[in-house]
Formats: C-alpha cells, sequence, structure tokens
C-alpha cells in the first residue's frame, strides 16, 4: 500500500495563539487608545474652564492714582515731602550800618603758636567761632577809631585748643593801626564769648583766623564795592 505524500506547506489557517502574538488578532489594546486620549483631552478641558475664572478673581487689581491738590494751582508742581526749601532770615539783631565784614580767612594752622603749619583752603574751618568773630565786630561799631574817614581793622583771632584761651589783635591789612586799632580790638575780644572747647571739632591744636572790618564815615552807611560779598 503507497503512502500518500506529506504536504511541503503547512495549513493556511494559523492557530489563534499564533495570531496573537503576532498582535493582529483580537481587539484587545487597540480599542483603548481613542477612549484614553478622549480622556486626557476632556481632562485638560476641564483644567481650563476651571483656571481661567480664577485667575480673573484672584488677579490683583490697578492700584488707583493719587488725588490731585486742590490747593495747588493749575500748572503748578508741588515739590517732594522731602525736599526742603529754604529760609531766608533777616540781619542779625546787632548788626551796623557802619561796619561791613569781608569773608573770614583762615591765617594758620599748626601744633602751636611758634610752630610752622599749613594755611588758606589747607586749614579746616572752626564755623562757630569765625561767625562769633563777625557778630561781635558787627556789635561793637562804636568802638572803631573816631577819625572821621573810612577806615579798616584786620580783626585776627588766635584759639590755642592746647591752653584753651582766644585773643584778638589787629593785623597788618587794616588802614588803621596802633593804639586806636589796639584799642577796638580789645573792645571786640570782651563781646567773643568763651567757646565750649570740647564740642569744637578741630584737627589742629592752634588756629589763627582774621576777618577785615571796613568802617564808614560816621553818620553815611556802609555799602560794599561791586562784587565783595558781605561775610553774613
Amino acid at each position: 500500500m503507497a503512502i500518500p505524500p506529506r504536504p511541503s506547506f503547512p495549513s493556511a489557517a494559523p492557530s489563534e495563539p499564533s495570531l496573537r502574538r503576532l498582535g493582529v488578532g483580537g481587539s484587545g489594546a487597540g480599542g483603548d487608545k481613542p477612549l484614553r486620549a478622549q480622556i486626557i483631552v476632556a481632562l485638560v478641558a476641564g483644567l481650563i474652564l476651571i483656571a481661567v475664572p480664577l485667575y480673573l478673581w484672584r488677579r490683583p487689581s490697578a492700584a488707583p492714582p493719587p488725588p490731585a491738590d486742590s490747593a495747588a494751582p493749575p500748572g503748578s508742581i508741588a515739590p517732594p515731602a522731602s525736599v526742603q526749601l529754604p529760609q531766608t532770615t533777616g540781619p542779625d539783631a546787632g548788626s551796623s550800618e557802619r561796619v561791613r565784614l569781608g569773608q573770614p580767612q583762615r591765617v594758620k594752622c599748626s601744633a602751636g603758636g611758634r610752630v610752622p603749619g599749613q594755611e588758606g583752603g589747607l586749614c579746616d574751618q572752626l564755623p562757630a567761632l569765625e561767625q562769633a568773630l563777625a557778630k561781635a565786630i558787627r556789635e561793637n561799631a562804636d568802638c572803631a577809631p573816631k577819625t572821621g574817614k573810612e577806615g579798616s581793622i584786620n580783626f585776627v583771632l588766635t584759639v590755642d585748643f592746647t591752653n584753651h584761651r582766644l585773643h584778638v589783635f589787629p593785623g597788618a591789612s587794616g588802614s588803621w593801626h596802633g593804639p586806636q586799632a589796639r584799642r577796638a580790638t580789645q573792645c571786640v575780644k570782651k563781646a567773643v564769648a568763651a567757646p565750649a572747647w570740647d564740642s569744637i571739632t578741630h584737627q589742629y591744636r592752634y588756629y589763627s583766623v582774621a576777618i577785615l572790618a571796613t568802617y564808614a564815615v560816621p553818620g553815611a552807611a556802609a555799602k560794599a564795592p561791586p562784587g565783595v560779598p558781605l561775610f553774613e
């Protein structure tokens, strides 16, 4: 009995497990993908719908502009609160029309009266003592020599911080010298009050400051020539 020949090709219908391994059989995972995408889109849309109203509700509102000052006239600009406008003051009660004063000149600053030192802008200022000397000169204009004509005295103030001593004498720059000028400086010296020595800031122990005082003819007002500032 003859044996029929074995077919050389496998059966055309593969088994179900083989189709599942190739990924072509059944509808398991392929049907879940569209549903998952729809769920994600719905969640994002829901978050947007919630976030936009919350942002509009919680956003900061713009600050209203400050009200305009009703007292200020139209077109005027008010200065900032931190800026203080300078105040003008009148002349001292003891000022005299008979005398005009030049600016203080810093003649010397050193470690002692007999020690060479600095001068001019190299010396630090002593505002309290300079103002006290100027005030004493203005308030004692009647101490000037009675010559019947205009004249000047260069009042020199020496300050000794070591010995706490002040001295006033006539310098060489004035037109009046001799006993009359010395009497005028002694009169002014008595009017210069002793300072609080410990409260004055200074770099040196000895200073020499000069103020030139020009006295007008008695009965005539003292006027500064053009370009010469008065020391107040």
